[in-house]
């Protein structure tokens, strides 16, 4: 009996992984969609820096208004809170309930692996986790207000560890004015229970890799791991294989993603692209190739705290960013890792002058400068 061929596996380039990405991000073109719709599509912003996720909507939405986005934080419809990797995100409401669950044993894993955990061994986590949720959800408090209610009530334990305890053990939201546009203000927190005024949702892995794959793929299981902060995804994509197609990329690695999910071209024109920090599209995978360039980066480390933004040339990483302000000007420079062309510097200070606008709209003079390579 003749043998069945396996059917050829397509290979993906970096390239086409590439225009992949930049077309669920909404970096090839911008979307028109409501800032609730594109939160969620990206499952959530990167929000350690409050104002990151108005830069990211802004290179990814028509005639995008930071106050929309505001708008929804105020009227409680998104929040603030820690989920991926266990960092800030910024996530609609719904989002906020279905994903903290799912990523708590990331929290956990933080924890109890830090050496200060010792600490707090000695303590029943289930009385001490009821007192922390009873102290928040009173009203909001500080990190500092919660610190030195902690230190009242335990004195004989260290108070760091009595911190991250609580931190880590409920599902905090930042409440505004922390995370509006053009505001700010120390965190205040509590739970999602008394700012959602809603239960937590049943934690589902199966949604959260069919959605990440929506907005990053095609992606191996290290990759969604690598983006989620989760361990023991295998199991989890074999589950879904019969939905999904599987590609490989360059080096062998089997590849998932969802059937009729866009994969354009990897000849499609990219335009330029400002990402702010930690965004999302350059940190969700455990291979970056499809984003940053293998070879090209800064050769030397850029001032403390001052580069951390990154730009798109032709749809890959090629430079920092940042914004000086003052009472009259402001200026955006770019920090190229390579001598750039004039034609890529001149698409660069085109769409660098419209940031400038959105940013600071009052001033009297802007400027996009080109800086030393890095």
């Amino acid at each position: 009996m003749a043998k069945t061929r396996a059917k050829p596996v397509d290979v993906l380039s970096p390239r086409a992984l590439n225009r992949a990405l930049l077309a669920r991000q909404m970096l090839l073109e911008r979307a028109e969609m409501s800032a609730a719709e594109a939160v969620e599509h990206l499952v959530g912003m990167q929000a350690q820096v409050p104002s990151d996720p108005y830069y990211g909507l802004w290179s990814r939405l028509k005639d995008f208004d930071p106050e929309e986005l505001s708008g929804l934080i105020e009227k409680r419809k998104a929040v603030r809170i820690g989920v991926m990797r266990g960092t800030i995100h910024l996530l609609t409401a719904r989002d906020a309930l279905a994903l903290r669950p799912l990523v708590q044993p990331i929290f956990d894993r933080i924890l109890f692996s830090n050496a200060e955990s010792k600490s707090i061994r000695g303590i029943d986590l289930t009385e001490f986790t009821a007192a922390g949720r009873e102290l928040v959800e009173a009203k909001p408090l500080t990190w500092a207000e919660i610190r030195k209610h902690l230190a009242a009530r335990w004195p004989d334990h260290d108070v760091v560890a009595l911190l991250r305890a609580v931190q880590f053990r409920l599902p905090l939201v930042q409440v505004p004015p922390r995370g509006l546009w053009g505001k700010s203000g120390a965190p205040r927190v509590t739970t999602t229970d008394a700012w959602l005024k809603k239960p937590l949702a049943k934690p589902s892995a199966e949604k959260m890799v069919l959605r990440y794959l929506a907005g990053f793929g095609p992606a191996s299981v290290m990759d969604a791991q690598a983006w989620s902060g989760l361990t023991k995804l295998a199991p989890v994509f074999e589950k879904l294989r019969s939905k999904l197609v599987t590609f490989t990329d360059d080096t062998g690695r089997e590849l998932f993603d969802l059937p009729n999910a866009p994969r354009p071209d990897e000849a499609t024109p990219a335009p330029p692209r400002f990402l702010p920090i930690y965004d999302n599209a350059t940190l969700g995978f455990a291979n970056r190739d499809r984003i940053l360039r293998p070879g090209v980066g800064p050769k030397r480390p850029p001032p403390q705290n001052a580069w951390v933004t990154s730009f798109l040339v032709d749809g890959f990483v090629a430079g920092f960013w940042k914004i000086d302000r003052g009472k009259t000007g402001a200026t955006l420079t770019l920090g190229p890792f390579r001598t750039l062309s004039k034609k890529d510097v001149a698409a660069l200070s085109t769409e660098g002058g419209r940031l400038l606008e959105f940013v600071a709209p009052e001033v009297e003079k802007t400027e996009v400068k080109l800086g030393k390579a890095y």
